[in-house]
């Protein structure tokens, strides 16, 4: 539908950008529909693809309102309490204009990347984070940033489970998911273009291993050239390992990551959200690090998640597939990792996240409304005067 008239609702779910960002707004419609049962929600796209598929995607309504004044024009003829931003699109700002509700930020992930920190969260009245790294992060990293705007709701995409996709094997399995190169060279985590192909290669060699390979979805749809080609290559070593060995089960894996998971017995990833999704969910499991820069001082500050894993880079990567078939038989960073999940997600079991979440959005409409109540009696008091 595209309309600036009123479509009821309490909550509005803001998303501006075009089908290559619909990642960061799919991991959370399982946790809108849940959210739609108790505060009737509505996704406000602005992008007429992005509403196309959203529109087959999930049955929660949607509107689209491409246009600035189409946008304020639906906001003004309806009456929502609450704004929910997935991401850090600077579109965000022109929904952030509405002063009738409040605007809460919840991120699409929990990473060390730097851009999970950004100063456009002070335009937000509610800061949705994971937990204590997620704080400190912030802390660390905004000046004069009043942190009582932050709300630690853990991670409720983890709290749904999506079937597993990978065929049982008899074999360990071994995965490499890297993330994309992001926006700027600040932002770039990704290991494919320095050492995907060594990776793949020493995992290839391990004995009785199975190797899924799943990249970020930005590395097919945005990737520079230098990605795309590691990324060709990966796919391609990938391809020959099965074809050379069909009993063995390699693959390049699409989908759902956290579908993909259930069937893994260890990860190879990037500074990202999914090496912290993978502590979470499969903690008696070893995770593996990458650092692109072999700066390790600089790794263990900027991601604390790699003081509970091995780290490879260009200087340890010859010695890669011993160091896998080590971690395969003896998991020595396993107490590590179950104290570094509470720093980055508190003692949350699956399930207390979204119910965390839901709370937490009661709290704002609420709010919402008290604030809306004291603004009336504000303005009939000066008009008095």
């Amino acid at each position: 539908m595209r309309s600036s008239s009123g479509v009821p609702g309490t909550v509005a779910i803001y998303f501006a950008d075009d089908p290559r960002y619909l990642y960061q707004l799919r991991q959370w419609l399982p946790v809108f529909e849940r959210l739609h049962e108790r505060h009737p929600s509505v996704i406000v796209a602005c992008h007429p693809d992005t509403h196309a598929v959203l529109r087959e995607e999930t049955p929660l309504p949607s509107l689209l309102a491409p246009t600035w004044p189409e946008l304020i024009g639906h906001y003004e003829s309806s009456d929502y309490k609450v704004a929910v931003y997935v991401n850090n699109s600077d579109f965000n700002f022109l929904s952030l204009a509405a002063p009738r509700m409040l605007h809460v930020h919840v991120n699409h992930g929990e990473s060390d990347k730097v851009c999970m920190v950004s100063n456009q969260v002070k335009a937000y009245d509610r800061v949705f984070v994971a937990g204590e790294a997620a704080v400190r992060r912030h802390k660390a990293a905004l000046l004069e940033f009043d942190e009582r705007a932050l709300v630690r709701v853990g991670r409720p995409q983890l709290d749904l489970r999506p079937e597993p996709v990978l065929p049982p094997s008899p074999r360990r399995t071994v995965l490499y998911a890297p993330t994309w190169q992001g926006e700027n060279p600040s932002n770039n985590y990704t290991s494919l273009d320095v050492l995907g192909e060594a990776i793949v290669a020493a995992a290839l060699a391990v004995p009785d291993v199975r190797l899924v390979y799943k990249p970020h979805p930005r590395v097919a749809l945005g990737a520079t050239a230098d990605v795309a080609a590691a990324h060709d290559r990966v796919v391609g070593l990938v391809t020959d390992a099965a074809r050379r060995e069909p009993a063995a089960g390699h693959l390049v894996a699409g989908g759902d990551i956290l579908a993909v998971f259930p069937g893994c017995d260890l990860m190879i990833t990037d500074v990202s959200s999914v090496g912290l999704d993978f502590l979470y969910l499969h903690t008696d499991k070893p995770l593996v690090l990458t650092d692109r820069y072999g700066d390790r001082e600089r790794l263990l500050a900027a991601a604390p998640v790699s003081r509970c894993a091995d780290v490879v880079d260009a200087v340890t990567v010859d010695g890669l597939s011993r160091l896998l078939a080590a971690r395969l038989r003896d998991d020595v960073h396993r107490e590590a990792r179950a104290a570094l999940r509470r720093h980055y997600f508190g003692d949350l079991a699956p399930g207390e996240s979204t119910a965390r979440f839901l709370d937490a959005i009661d709290e704002v409409v609420a709010a919402r409304d008290v604030a809306l109540a004291r603004s009336s009696v504000a303005l009939a008091g000066a008009s008095c005067g």
